[in-house]
């Protein structure tokens, strides 16, 4: 497939790269800094774009076959619509190029997986470190559920930089009120590539942990 993938330089994005080029798939990531992307295969079309401005990414959306998000930023104690701004622009510019298969990255603990991710997280992390960056995720997810696309919202739980398992728990009712559950991010990167070939979470937001 030709695959368009956002925030291909943080953790996750990168691992959607490195498993969808493994899997022949055609990709281009749009990135704000094409250096940090230190990834070289002729398979993968690098684009300079920021998502916050609509003209840069337009173009890049044209003849892919699905775009799969892992937008995310580290401005957590400060109010931000970085994401859900970004999403906006996202929606429009497939809706302009006629594409419809979105698939998003966001978290436990946002919406109806409120408490997900564990007493700790609840109580402390969310509250304290992660509130505005939560807040906009939870916009992100309202606004993806509006669109009209073939959406699926993916919720991992605490990622970690561990390995790939390709055994692993999803669905509508993962998570944990007391412990936080979690999950590598290429396993994370995984689910979402084997989305593409299922409609089993179409127009579902569904968790996923170890």
């Amino acid at each position: 497939m030709k695959l368009l993938i956002i925030g291909g330089t943080g953790k996750t994005g990168r691992k959607l790269i490195e498993q969808g080029l493994a899997q022949g798939h055609e990709i281009t990531a749009i990135v704000r800094k094409p250096k940090k992307l230190k990834i070289d295969a002729p398979n993968l079309r690098i684009v300079k774009g920021d998502v916050l401005i609509p003209e840069s990414i337009e173009s890049s959306f044209q003849g892919q076959d699905a775009v799969l998000s892992a937008l995310g930023h580290k401005r957590f104690f400060i109010k931000t619509t970085i994401l859900s701004r970004g999403t906006v622009n996202i929606i429009s510019a497939m809706n302009k190029n006629h594409l419809k298969r979105f698939i998003c990255i966001t978290s436990l603990g946002i919406n109806d997986s409120r408490f997900k991710l564990g007493l700790y997280y609840t109580l402390f992390t969310i509250p304290v470190i992660l509130f505005f960056y939560f807040l906009d995720k939870s916009k992100q997810e309202k606004l993806i559920m509006r669109s009209g696309l073939d959406w699926t919202i993916v919720r991992p739980g605490q990622l970690t930089n561990g390995k790939l398992r390709t055994s692993y728990r999803h669905g509508m009712k993962i998570g944990h009120y007391l412990l936080t559950k979690m999950i590598s991010r290429a396993s994370v990167a995984h689910f979402m590539l084997k989305n593409l070939e299922s409609n089993i979470y179409l127009h579902k937001a569904v968790g996923i942990t170890n």
